[in-house]
C-alpha cells in the first residue's frame, strides 16, 4: 500500500526551511512554500508544487494562498522570535492542526508553547545530542519523539546466539520490544520477528528499550 500523500504548507524557505520542503517533496507530498525573500523563492520555485513571494507575518495572506486548508504547515523562520510566534498564532486561528515550527533556543520554544504549537524542534540541540549519544551509546538509532528516555537502539547477538526470542523473553525481562532482525548472513530484514527464530552470532535485534533496560541488557 502506498503512503499517504499530504498537503504540507512551509513557511520560510532558508537553509532549514528548503531542505525540509524538498525531502517532503522527494517522499511524494504536494508542497506548498511560502518566502518574502526573492532569492529563496527561486530557490525553491522549481523543486516544490507551489510557491508564492510573500509575507507570512499577514494574516490575511496565510488565508489568501489557502493555508487555513492544510492538515500540516510549518514554520521555519530564521532566527526572528515574534515573527514565528505570529504566524504559529495566525495558523492556529485559522485552525491548521498540526503547526510544526523551527525554534532557536529553549525561551523560543516557552513562548511557540504559548502561542499554541504542536511541535517545537531545535535542530542544533537535536543534532548535538543525536551526536552525543551516538558516541556514548554505539548501536543508538533515535529517540521517540514523546519520551527522550525511549529508545531505538541496535543491539548485535553475540552469547544469545542459537536462542530464539522466545527463549530471551526481552519483554518481560527487561521491558525490550524487538522490532526487527538484521541477519548477520545478509538478506531482508524481518520486521515484527517470529518468537521462534533461532538467533544467530552477528545478527542485529532492532529494538525499543527504556535506556536504563537497554543497558543493563547489553552488560
Amino acid at each position: 500500500m502506498a503512503p499517504d500523500k499530504f498537503q504540507v504548507g512551509v513557511i520560510g524557505l532558508g537553509k532549514f526551511g528548503l531542505r525540509f520542503a524538498m525531502h517532503l517533496a522527494e517522499l511524494g507530498h504536494d508542497v506548498l512554500g511560502l518566502d518574502n525573500n526573492p532569492d529563496h523563492i527561486k530557490q525553491a520555485q522549481d523543486q516544490l508544487t507551489q510557491v508564492f513571494l510573500a509575507d507570512g507575518r499577514e494574516k490575511a495572506v496565510l488565508e489568501q494562498v489557502g493555508l487555513a486548508e492544510f492538515e500540516y504547515v510549518a514554520v521555519s523562520i530564521g532566527d526572528s522570535i515574534s515573527a514565528s510566534a505570529m504566524i504559529t498564532m495566525f495558523l492556529k486561528e485559522l485552525n491548521v492542526p498540526n503547526v510544526w515550527v523551527k525554534a532557536s533556543n529553549s525561551d523560543h520554544r516557552k513562548l511557540l508553547k504559548k502561542v499554541g504549537a504542536d511541535l517545537i524542534v531545535i535542530p542544533e540541540d537535536l543534532a548535538a545530542r543525536q551526536l552525543a549519544d551516538r558516541l556514548t551509546h554505539p548501536g543508538f538509532v533515535d529517540y521517540l519523539p514523546f519520551d527522550h528516555n525511549l529508545v531505538i537502539h541496535e543491539l548485535t547477538i553475540d552469547q544469545c546466539a542459537g536462542k530464539t526470542l522466545r527463549q530471551l523473553d526481552l519483554t518481560n525481562r527487561y521491558k525490550i520490544q524487538v522490532i526487527a532482525v538484521r541477519p548477520e548472513a545478509g538478506g531482508q530484514p524481518s520486521f515484527i520477528p517470529n518468537p521462534d527464530m533461532v538467533l544467530s552470532a552477528g545478527d542485529i535485534l532492532v529494538v525499543i528499550g527504556h535506556r536504563g533496560p537497554l543497558e543493563h541488557f547489553e552488560s
